[in-house]
């Protein structure tokens, strides 16, 4: 029969839940919360009381879809960190409630690692793809830009991290500058197809070694258009195909050469992309080229496992079943978290 698991993900905006049969994805559900795009940004304590409403019915669904019963299910998984603090607490609650009601073992996981493991997701009638260790993964999203060396399943090497903001917070910050709806990346993304990427430049960062820093993009950009308005009013009005699409080009561009190094580095020849950002078509472009040209063998995760979401968080949790390795009730979560 399998090992039936579920998972619940809830560091951030989205609560989700997914059932797994060992590696098999059989459900995936995900709840989003509208209320944070009039504030521009998620609210901590909107977004938890939002985890609230939403985590019985979506956990009941998810169920309902993957046509398991509750005395099925062999163990419940929940995010522990990182994340923001009250919307973790919701789902690690729910977790150790379904745990002890059942009787089965709790397991935690890390999100960030969750993000990396989505390439070992199997649905049904589909093709195995799984990365073959060890494999390099560029993990980028809102909170994060990693490069990570993958030698296990959770034997994980962080080589590379950024010092301050992470990708996916210079997209948003920068399209907020344009006046482009919360979240700014996606909006970005569309609008950098019909614009020119090498019509602007802005400025990248001097690092050694494998770390990122966007904040002196950030800075570069909010000058730049400063200086513009200045001239004229109708700058981003006129422009912002072309601003997009500069953009998304120093980002990933900046993406992108640490990567190369890394991979030259190391020698190592599979290459993971994951994390929301990894949705983005201009750093999907960019990493295919590469990898044709490098003889990388490239593993690129499908769009609906880019965002948060409870797979994920149900396909680390198998591995961790099959070593035994399970939580404590007394188990607290964590806004910040480490590998």
């Amino acid at each position: 029969m399998g090992t039936v698991i579920l998972g619940i993900e809830s560091s951030c905006d989205d609560t989700s839940a997914a059932v797994l049969r060992d590696r098999v994805l059989l459900s995936n559900v995900i709840a989003g919360q509208d209320v944070h795009i009039k504030y521009g940004g998620v609210v901590p304590e909107l977004a938890s009381r939002a985890h609230q409403q939403n985590i019985v019915p979506v956990v009941d669904t998810a169920l309902k879809q993957a046509g398991v019963q509750a005395s099925e299910i062999d163990a419940v998984a929940f995010t522990r960190g990182p994340g923001l603090l009250g919307s973790l607490l919701v789902g690690a609650s729910f977790a150790k409630g379904f745990s002890a009601g059942l009787g089965i073992p709790l397991i935690e996981v890390n999100h960030l690692q969750a993000h990396i493991l989505v390439h070992f997701i199997l649905e049904s009638g589909g093709e195995d793809h799984a990365p073959a260790f060890p494999f390099l993964c560029l993990l980028v999203s809102g909170g994060h830009s990693q490069l990570v060396l993958v030698k296990d399943h959770h034997k994980m090497e962080i080589i590379g991290r950024t010092i301050d903001d992470a990708a996916g917070e210079a997209f948003d910050k920068c399209a907020k500058l344009m006046d482009l709806p919360y979240p700014g990346g996606p909006h970005v993304d569309r609008l950098a197809a019909s614009g020119d990427p090498l019509r602007f430049k802005f400025s990248k960062p001097r690092l050694e070694g494998f770390d990122y820093s966007f904040s002196g993009l950030k800075t570069s950009f909010l000058y730049f258009l400063r200086d513009q308005l200045k001239e004229d009013p109708g700058f981003i009005e006129m422009n912002r195909s072309d601003l997009a699409a500069s953009l998304q080009y120093t980002i990933v561009d900046i993406l992108m050469n640490k990567l190369k190094r890394a991979a030259k580095k190391t020698g190592v020849r599979e290459i993971a992309l994951a994390g929301g950002v990894s949705a983005n078509s201009g750093l999907r472009s960019a990493i295919s080229e590469e990898a044709e040209k490098q003889g990388w063998k490239l593993h690129l995760p499908a769009f609906r496992f880019t965002t948060d979401n409870a797979a994920m968080i149900g396909i680390s949790a198998y591995y961790r079943y099959l070593k035994g390795e399970f939580a404590s009730d007394e188990i607290a979560p964590l806004a910040r978290m480490h590998f």
